[in-house]
């Protein structure tokens, strides 16, 4: 494997990103959710307006995890109003930490996670936060192996199904 880029995103990455996003996502949930439910939430979420509108939010941070020209896996980090849940402003959210399935074990995902420590640690954060899928056991214990614990719950809406999202902290200072 060549040298993994984690290189920030910008509106001229909106294709790439809505291409890994809708992929990543799809690879990871598409067998435990109905396919209506999918397509709801994916046409919603991956909208080309909704992820420039995200992109150019000044709250809001995107990466792409690149091999060989190949975007891979993509974080995306949100701030102060960005938040999907009112944290502290202080706080930093990691909404999102996606890797193409062929690429699961071979580290991405853990230089995605570094760079969100990075941007972390230059925004002054005391802490990080993030709400994960409690039937996504390998996500889960990945941000548990990454210092993580569990703090609350809260509703995740995929498509017409609720579902409960384990929310997860780690503080920083």
């Amino acid at each position: 494997m060549n040298t993994l880029k984690i290189t920030k995103a910008s509106t001229n990455d909106v294709i790439q990103l809505q291409a890994i996003g809708r992929q990543t996502f799809s690879e990871t949930f598409a067998d435990a959710n109905s396919q209506e439910n999918m397509n709801k939430y994916l046409d919603k979420s991956f909208a080309l307006e909704k992820l420039t509108a995200e992109l150019n939010n000044p709250s809001s941070y995107f990466y792409l995890a690149v091999l060989d020209e190949k975007v891979v896996g993509y974080l995306k980090l949100n701030t102060g109003d960005a938040q999907t849940e009112k944290e502290s402003a202080d706080a930093l959210e990691i909404e999102r930490i996606y890797v193409a399935k062929e690429f699961h074990g071979k580290k991405v995902a853990q230089a995605l996670y570094a760079q969100a420590e990075h941007t972390a640690g230059e925004l002054k954060a005391s802490y990080m936060w993030l709400g994960v899928w409690e039937k996504n056991f390998r996500a889960v214990s990945f941000y548990t192996k990454n210092g993580f614990v569990q703090f609350d719950t809260h509703i995740f809406k995929l498509g017409d199904d609720e579902q409960t999202d384990l929310m997860m902290k780690k503080v920083l200072i």
